[in-house]
């Protein structure tokens, strides 16, 4: 299927190739005093394993919860320069700043194969800190998202240490489903050198994709339990619906409702209470998920399912505005948004009298960016579908749909994987026979 680029007609998009600034000590230092400042009063501690004697250029893995991430990484990587791989909404009204800041532009879940020559810059002409968020998104449900297959390629192909930093506390703190009213939590984090620039010559890209996957793996409600952070607001469970869609005593989607402690489904009226430590407690009958975490794995499980049987298939009707460059967003309007096993995403509307059409098949997009209380426009659910050189942020009319989407891309994707190596594995027999 062709994709139609959207006519802005004179309005120029940002040039997210334009190779990366070194990053000047004054905006270090400056950086580093405004985080500071910013993590005035709250409670953290920033342990630093097998780090001895390690000076940049090095890669910087972290792991994303909300924006505190950002700042605790400055304090943990002082005093170097560092440069971040930012998305395009994260130029959002600023883009002159975070060039100074010498910050790489990509847009999310796609393939810009410019990236590669704006990370070697940074590592080799440089010899600075390339810092990456590889989960490309705020974790849903305080556990490791998705990393992409490619990740031990780049960091083979760079051939400097690699380091992670490992984020406690800041999903608990801000959960990505109700990031407005944060919580008194402590905040840990570890930063560990997990790969030697030797090892990382050594090994394959595939071993060290495993190395840094195991070294990334984390749960956060588990991390609760074990170091006992009682969160004794009575908002807590408020927004928890958004991840927790589909009831699992009458699996029926998107009717989830929560408020102050209690989640409840409005298609049977179950309800469940969430305690201190991050539990959940069915009121009535049994408690099928009290772990939630294991809830929101069950329910990738029911849409793997849909996709294996040949039922998935989502279409509605979506608002979109979109962010061809960084100064200010688009209104695109109404448009028609499709998401099928065959085509994958399909966006189509029409916008000033002419017809665009993006799409992004299956195995063009591993993962997707959603957002459930987008704070640079309304406060919605809203899907980003992006490409080389646009992202278009689509509201739909359905309520409470963004998770499964967000579940169906990486369980498509997969799919399609499994697809190809088998036909590969097959062809390969056929020659040998």
């Amino acid at each position: 299927m062709e994709s139609i680029d959207v006519d802005y007609g004179r309005l120029k998009r940002y040039d997210t190739t334009k190779p990366p600034l070194k990053q000047r000590k004054f905006f270090t230092a400056v950086l580093r005093v405004l985080c500071g400042a910013a993590l005035m009063g709250q409670e953290y501690e920033i342990e630093k394993i097998n780090m001895e004697g390690l000076k940049p250029p090095y890669i910087l893995l972290s792991n994303h919860m909300y924006f505190v991430d950002f700042e605790l990484n400055s304090v943990a990587t002082w005093p170097y320069s560092v440069n971040n791989i930012a998305t395009i909404d994260g130029y959002y009204r600023r883009p002159i700043l975070m060039e100074w800041l010498g910050c790489l532009c990509k847009r999310k879940f796609t393939t810009d194969m410019t990236l590669l020559r704006s990370v070697k810059k940074v590592l080799r002409e440089y010899g600075d800190i390339l810092c990456m968020y590889p989960e490309a998104r705020y974790s849903p449900v305080g556990t490791t998202a998705i990393l992409p297959d490619s990740l031990g390629k780049l960091v083979k192909q760079q051939g400097v240490p690699v380091v992670v930093l490992l984020h406690h506390g800041n999903y608990l703190h801000t959960p990505f489903w109700n990031y407005r009213q944060p919580r008194k939590v402590p905040l840990h984090s570890t930063m560990t050198k997990i790969l030697t620039a030797e090892e990382v010559r050594e090994k394959s890209a595939q071993e060290i994709g495993e190395i840094i996957r195991k070294a990334m793996e984390y749960n956060e409600y588990r991390w609760q339990e074990e170091h006992n952070i009682r969160i004794t607001e009575p908002f807590r469970a408020e927004g928890l619906h958004k991840v927790l869609y589909q009831c699992p005593h009458c699996r029926t989607e998107s009717r989830m409702e929560s408020k102050g402690i209690i989640l409840r489904c409005a298609a049977c009226g179950k309800e469940w209470s969430m305690d201190e430590l991050g539990r959940l407690h069915a009121l009535n009958g049994q408690t099928e998920f009290s772990h939630i975490p294991d809830w929101f794995e069950w329910e990738r499980a029911q849409v793997r399912a849909q996709l294996e049987a040949g039922t998935y298939r989502f279409e509605d009707e979506v608002d979109v505005c979109s962010l061809p460059h960084a100064w200010r967003f688009q209104h695109l309007g109404k448009a028609k948004l499709t998401h099928d096993t065959e085509n994958g995403f399909v966006v189509q509307g029409e916008y000033n009298g002419k017809l665009y059409r993006v799409h992004r098949p299956p195995l063009g997009m591993y993962g997707v960016h959603i957002e459930y209380d987008y704070c640079y426009l309304r406060p919605e659910d809203c899907i980003d579908i992006s490409t080389g050189n646009d992202s278009l942020y689509c509201y739909p009319v359905k309520r409470n749909v963004v998770t499964k989407l967000s579940f169906a891309t990486e369980e498509l994707y997969k799919l399609k994987m499994e697809e190809k190596k088998r036909k590969k594995a097959a062809r390969k027999r056929e020659v040998t026979a």
